[in-house]
């Protein structure tokens, strides 16, 4: 067992969607301490107040996508969480691109997404930003 598994790590879930979200926290709330956003906004907002290890963002929301997410988090929190994962069912390459060369992209993983891949995704992803 990782050492990862053997913490609850904090994770920050942001979607617009409010099933997306339930699903994602019923799925992975025994293993990690999840924390959801509704918005940009409320994410920055939790980031804020909150230590977390690993934020997960959709990239398709409608007052700011994904990536203009995580350039808002460079600029207010450059280091935390020390990877980001986009989870999401539309984005434009450029977007994501950028996203890898820029704002500390670790992942993209397309909707809808498999409960093991995913997890061991997100222990992978935690893991890296603990070296």
């Amino acid at each position: 067992m990782s050492a990862v598994a053997q913490r609850k790590y904090n994770i920050l879930y942001v979607d617009d969607e409010l099933s997306n979200l339930r699903v994602f926290k019923s799925t992975f709330r025994r293993e990690f301490n999840i924390l959801l956003a509704e918005s940009a906004a409320e994410a920055v907002e939790l980031l804020k107040t909150n230590k977390i290890d690993l934020l997960i963002t959709d990239q398709m929301m409608p007052e700011m996508t994904g990536v203009e997410l995580l350039h808002e988090i460079k600029k207010l929190f450059p280091n935390i969480p020390p990877n980001r994962v986009m989870l999401s069912g539309y984005a434009q390459p450029d977007d994501i691109d950028l996203a890898f060369e820029e704002y500390r992209l670790y992942k993209f993983i397309s909707k809808p997404w498999d409960e093991d891949q995913l997890k061991n995704l997100i222990i992978e992803a935690i893991e890296a930003g603990n070296e």
